[in-house]
């Protein structure tokens, strides 16, 4: 899958280095730098950057009209901030090669919500939040296939970090995918993430009818915790790492042929190791 891509991906997400918007970095690594998206052509190139992976690599189903142009679009791109890893190693041509969509609490209520409400019951979340500790959302996170390495991601948790300094931000949050719509495939990571990493009421968002799914199917006892925690998939055990916990119930999204769990990370409990590593605003 991922050899059949790179020409696909390649064209897709180079942008000339005329349309590159002169914009600063947040952090470099080599030839790769993190930094907002800051033109419509460094958006576009993050919406081809994610169609190759939900939709060619992940299997998402697109709608008609996004197939036509090969790029993910939705209506909460207009209103997000975009963050990029861009690899310069052609300079006539950089790449996009990474991405999140951030959507800050000030900007989804003046423009109609969060897209995690379509999944979940954010009221609890919400009525928490206050100033200097508004939330953050997370998603439509993606790393081409070749870049997906330990300098990439941390680019991206590099540009995060500064990003939460400067906008005063006390919660993240976002949706974890479980590849695979049936949820009987995943009964024992399900059930592993409930037992040992709900969240407390006050955080907790709910999945909504009518595809949420029960998370608690199995017993604690008999779940093998190290193979459930194994079968997760990268995003979500990096997550965890950082203090992480999940709401109630799974969302089964058949367009993207995912579980989603919901995810809240408070930013003061993020490791002082994590941060250390990735979250250093300042250096």
């Amino acid at each position: 899958m991922t050899l059949a891509l790179a020409p696909t991906l390649s064209l897709a997400t180079e942008l000339p280095a005329a349309l590159l918007a002169h914009a600063a970095p947040i952090h470099r690594a080599g030839l790769l730098e993190v930094r907002l998206a800051a033109s419509e052509a460094e958006i576009a190139a993050a919406q081809a950057l994610r169609y190759a992976i939900f939709y060619d690599e992940m299997g998402a189903l697109p709608t008609p009209a996004m197939a036509r142009v090969r790029r993910d679009i939705d209506a909460y791109d207009m209103v997000c901030d975009h963050l990029l890893v861009i690899d310069h190693a052609n300079a006539l041509r950089p790449r996009v090669v990474g991405t999140y969509r951030l959507l800050r609490q000030d900007v989804a209520m003046a423009n109609g919500g969060f897209y995690s409400a379509g999944e979940f019951d954010l009221s609890a979340l919400i009525d928490q939040s206050g100033p200097g500790r508004q939330l953050l959302e997370l998603g439509r996170s993606c790393v081409a296939p070749e870049w997906r390495t330990s300098a990439t991601i941390s680019l991206l948790w590099r540009g995060i970090a500064t990003y939460l300094a400067q906008h005063g931000i006390g919660h993240l949050f976002g949706c974890a995918s479980l590849h695979g719509a049936d949820e009987t495939l995943h009964l024992a990571e399900l059930s592993w993430l409930y037992h040992n990493h709900l969240a407390p009421p006050s955080l907790r968002a709910s999945a909504l009818p009518p595809t949420c799914v029960e998370m608690n199917r199995l017993d604690a006892a008999a779940i093998d915790g190290r193979a459930a925690s194994r079968a997760l998939p990268p995003l979500l055990k990096g997550y965890l790492r950082v203090g992480a916990m999940v709401g109630d119930g799974g969302f089964v999204d058949r367009q993207f042929n995912t579980v989603d769990v919901f995810v809240v990370m408070p930013v003061d409990r993020i490791t002082s190791r994590y941060a250390e590593r990735f979250g250093a605003a300042n250096d």
